[in-house]
């Protein structure tokens, strides 16, 4: 029977996890999308789409399928799932390992402002500018609806559905985007603030750097914590060394 490895995914550190646990024999891979968007790029091996109903649920699930490690690749703000996978793993006594990709960090020139929340986001945004480009994605936007008097562009992949901003024009696009384009994107909408979430990685940074270079402010969300005890990995390839240290019998490459 080969060795049964969960994948909770959805970011392109868990479809390149995927591709390296499923380019190894004696491994099976299943991985799990929330669902929440329009035809996402799908990762190889098996793929299951949908919640697991809680912890409970997919405690059961891992019962049922025969998990032998459950790698926690999902979105650094994907916080309930997370939560949810570290009450089940404990439960089927089953190995949890977390990916995560490093944060951002602000450098020289940056005007940053931290938050723990997209509500701490909008109490700080009339100070900070009237024309805001939001790219804290599609959900949450009601924490913003107060705010008539601010104008927002919005990017996300899918379109957002009420309640959101009224003075809000949408730009439907996804990453990874070039420093070029977040230039132009600012520049063209005459855009004095920026509110974003910590989520890291490539993709998405340049437009803190066309933020800086603009030289306007720009609102962070700090991500929600792993559970405790979870041991995290940066990289799809630490991921994989800490996937051999919590499961000995993982075959080799």
């Amino acid at each position: 029977m080969p060795l049964h490895i969960l994948v909770l995914g959805g970011t392109t550190e868990a479809r390149r996890l995927a591709e390296s646990l499923v380019s190894t024999e004696g491994i099976r891979v299943t991985s799990s999308l929330a669902g929440r968007v329009s035809r996402p790029a799908l990762p190889p091996g098996e793929v299951r789409v949908g919640g697991f109903g809680g912890p409970e649920g997919l405690a059961e699930w891992l019962r049922a399928h025969r998990v032998d490690a459950v790698i926690d690749a999902t979105h650094p703000f994907a916080g309930t799932i997370s939560f949810n996978a570290a009450a089940a793993a404990r439960a089927v006594h089953v190995p949890l390992l977390a990916l995560r990709r490093p944060g951002w960090v602000p450098v020289e020139g940056d005007r940053w402002h931290l938050t723990d929340s997209l509500a701490a986001a909008a109490e700080l945004l009339p100070g900070l500018g009237t024309r805001v480009f939001l790219t804290t994605g599609r959900m949450g936007l009601a924490a913003f609806a107060p705010l008539d008097r601010t104008w927002f562009l919005m990017r996300s992949v899918d379109a957002p559905e009420p309640p959101y901003p009224p003075r809000m024009e949408v730009l439907l696009d996804r990453g990874p985007f070039r420093l070029e384009g977040e230039r132009e994107l600012i520049r063209r909408h005459r855009i004095d603030a920026l509110v974003t979430k910590d989520s890291g990685g490539e993709a998405t940074a340049p437009k803190l750097t066309a933020a800086r270079e603009a030289g306007i402010p720009v609102v962070v969300v700090r991500r929600p914590p792993v559970p405790p005890g979870v041991p995290v990995a940066g990289t799809p390839q630490e991921a994989l060394a800490l996937l051999r240290e919590l499961v000995p019998a993982l075959p080799e490459a």
